[in-house]
This record gives structure tokens, sequence and C-alpha cells, in this order.
């Protein structure tokens, strides 16, 4: 049941309110809520309730649905005064951005845009123009809750006296592993590289030669995320960059453009915009290598060899993973895979069948796995060996083990309770009213 009630929560701020034209026309429309201005009508609340029994079948069987739907929707329409109150202010070109993002993804589910209106009873200006007004409502109200509650905070003596009120109730936390990785992608044949290396010279003689940044990073640049943008990578924090991108980057003066920068990726001209502490604003132009011709072998030899030295004592994992692994972030942390949890621990059960098939060959804390060729959803393959750091066999949670969680959980029921008080507070000062359903 709670489960359900917090499916109702979540379709009310985030399901798109719209039916056929057909179906709104076959429903008695009359109001069930009141609240200050605004009115809930009946095809407002059916629509929720059929959405939510389209995407929650569970949800079916349950009688009192209807009224969890309208008390959730009286609850959004209370915020939503309230925000208005208040003045709660939104980004209006990010507005626009997620209204754009969100009729793509409806029109996506349709062979055209004549279906679509169709289907809806309404053309796509009036359906966009409702979607943008649902989406500005779920901002007004995401933004007024969380300036109520961006300071609430939990002691260790709260987290403590909820784990003794609830330490029966609490989840069990499944078999975990924290897991540490060198990763190597192939290294490019001679051709390649040479090949790569003379269009880039190219470039940059163009560039000297007075040609337009941006303009020859629309017609070159090989990096699709960027290209079409003039190369513009907005800002990045530092860190998130490839070494060699980012010590050329920092080295230069604003509107300056280095010599050719060497990555994983291929060749690249960088271009600094502007230059913060912690970030950059940059654009480049990358020449990419062609990586269908790629030394396998000798990746595989070399990560066989990183790993013959760790078990021989000579080096630590940490210290190969910070000199020789191409993934910039975990490099850092020695080779730390980051989860969302402060020990890093990964379910098994959510990891990739293929990365969860590798850990599972590794039984003692320090194992590390023969060299494994990974190919991800998305970008090229490449080479690692994993490092098994932690098991922790599936157990209730705990605060020596879970003190994180713990506190996570702890946080957030204060949270929904604090919330459900300020709602109380709210209706007392906007007029509500509600028949039967």
């Amino acid at each position: 049941m709670k489960k359900v009630m917090t499916t109702v929560c979540a379709l009310i701020l985030l399901c798109m309110p719209f039916i056929s034209g057909t179906a709104v026309a076959a429903i008695a429309d009359r109001i069930v809520a009141v609240i200050g201005n605004e009115v809930v009508l009946q095809s407002e609340l059916d629509e929720r309730v059929m959405m939510t029994h389209m995407q929650y079948p569970e949800s079916k069987g349950d009688k009192t649905l209807p009224e969890k739907v309208l008390n959730s929707l009286i609850d959004q329409k209370v915020i939503l005064a309230k925000a208005k109150i208040d003045s709660t202010g939104i980004d209006d070109a990010a507005l626009e951005g997620l209204v754009g993002e969100r009729m793509k993804v409806l029109a996506s589910r349709f062979s055209s845009r004549e279906e679509m209106e169709s289907r809806f009873g309404k053309s796509s200006l009036v359906i966009r123009r409702e979607l943008r007004q649902e989406i500005k409502n779920q901002q007004l109200i995401e933004s007024l809750r969380r300036k109520k509650l961006s300071g609430v905070t939990v002691t260790h003596e709260e987290s403590m006296a909820f784990y003794e009120a609830n330490k029966s109730r609490l989840p069990v936390i499944p078999e975990g592993v924290s897991v540490s990785q060198i990763l190597k992608y192939p290294d490019v044949t001679a051709e390649s590289r040479s090949g790569a290396k003379a269009m880039i010279e190219k470039v940059q003689a163009e560039l000297k030669g007075g040609a337009d940044f941006g303009a020859l990073a629309k017609k070159y640049s090989q990096d699709p995320g960027s290209a079409q943008l003039g190369g513009d990578l907005g800002y990045v924090q530092k860190g998130e960059l490839i070494q060699s991108f980012e010590n050329a980057a920092y080295g230069l003066k604003e509107g300056q453009v280095s010599g050719v920068v060497e990555t994983r990726y291929g060749f690249h001209l960088i271009q600094l915009l502007n230059k913060e502490v912690n970030s950059l604003h940059v654009r480049h132009i990358l020449v990419a290598f062609d990586r269908s011709r790629s030394d396998a072998a000798g990746t595989i030899g070399l990560l066989r060899s990183i790993r013959a030295d760790v078990l021989a004592g000579k080096a630590t994992f940490a210290e190969m993973a910070g000199k020789y692994s191409d993934d910039p972030v975990s490099a850092r942390l020695g080779g730390a895979i980051l989860s969302a949890s402060s020990k890093n621990v990964f379910q098994l059960s959510t990891l990739r069948p293929q990365l969860r098939e590798v850990i599972g060959t590794l039984k003692q804390s320090g194992d590390i796995s023969e060299p494994v060729k990974v190919d991800p959803p998305q970008g090229d393959s490449f080479y690692a060996i994993f490092r098994l750091n932690e098991k922790i066999g599936s157990h209730q949670l705990n605060p020596r083990q879970d003190y994180a969680l713990l506190e996570e959980i702890v946080l957030e029921n204060k949270r929904q309770r604090l919330y459900e008080e300020w709602l109380q507070e709210l209706r007392k000062e906007i007029t509500v009213r509600k028949s039967d359903v």
C-alpha cells in the first residue's frame, strides 16, 4: 500500500495531463475539490487515476486509489498556490529545454504528429502549451519545497534513536562489493596516428591563416557532442577532463589556442574562452584516431604485466592505476570505482552482466582479474583488470556497516514529516473544500 501511495505522489508531479479527446468528452465533468481559486475537475482526477493504472497495474485493485490521487492533487495545488504567492522564480531557459525534451519523448510514441493530435484531441501547439504549464508548475512546487527543507539536518543522536525504534523494520542490504579498476584503451596503429596527425596539422594551418575557430570545428571536428556548437564544451570542472587536455587548457590565456594536444581520443586544438579557479570554459577541434585498427594484443600484454607486478608486491594497485589507467576519475582514486555510497559499495545485482561475472570469479579481498575486454553501451571498447577490495554479505541495515545509508533514511524521514506538517499549515492558509469521489 505504501508503494502504491508513493507511486501516486510521483505520478501527480511527473505525469502528463493528457488523454484522448474522445475519452475526455465521455466524462461528465463536475468539481470534486476547490483549493483557493483553483478547482479539481472529475475529468482531471479520472485522467490521473487512469495514468496510474496504465503505469502501475498493481494499483487497479486499490479501491481507495481515487481518494489518494485526489488528496495528492489537492496537495499539489495548495503548494502551487503558495509558490505563486511567494513569487518563487524559475529558469525560463531551462524550462524551455525541458519542454522540448518532453515533447520529443511524447512525439516518439506516435508514428506522426497527426496521430498524436488525434489521440489527444488537441493541436501540437496546445499540447506544448499545456505541457509547458505543467512543467512550470512542477518546477515552482519543487523550488518551494527545496527552499522550505534546504536547512534540514539530522544529528547522530537522531539517527541512532531512529535505528533503535525501527531496527526490525529496516531493509535488508543485498550482497555488495567494492571494486577498483585499471582501464586501458587499445593503442592505435602508427598508420592511424599518422593520418590523424596530418589532418590536425592541416586544420592548424587554416587556423593560423585566419580561419574562424568555430567554423573549423563545425567543418572538421569529430567530436559529435560539440562539433555543431563550434567545438564549445561549456564550463567543465577541474578534474573532469583527461589530464593532458586539462594541463594544456590551464596553460592557455583567454582567447589563446593551444598547439596540437594528444589524448586517447586523438589530436586536439584547444581554445580557452574563460578560466576560473576550479573550472574552464573551452572549445576544441578533435581529429579522432581510427580505432578499427588497434593494438589489442599490446594492451592485454601491458595489463598482464601490471597485474603480475602488483601480485608480486612490486607496486600497489593504486599506484599502477594512477600511472596507467585511462579513466581519469578512478585513476585519481587509486582505481576505486565510485558509487553513491561513501564506501563505494555496489550491489552485485546492479552491475552489468559482464562485470558481475568477472567480479564473481574474485573470491578474496585483493584478488585481481585477468584482462577482459569490455563493450560499454556507449563509447569505445576497452580492456581492464579489476581488483576486489571488499565483499560484503547480505545483512540487515545497521549503523556499524551502513551509517551513511541510515543517516540518509533518517534525513528523508524527517523531511517527509516536516513536509507533511507544512502542508497542514498551508491548508489552514488556503481554503480547501472536497466532495466525495
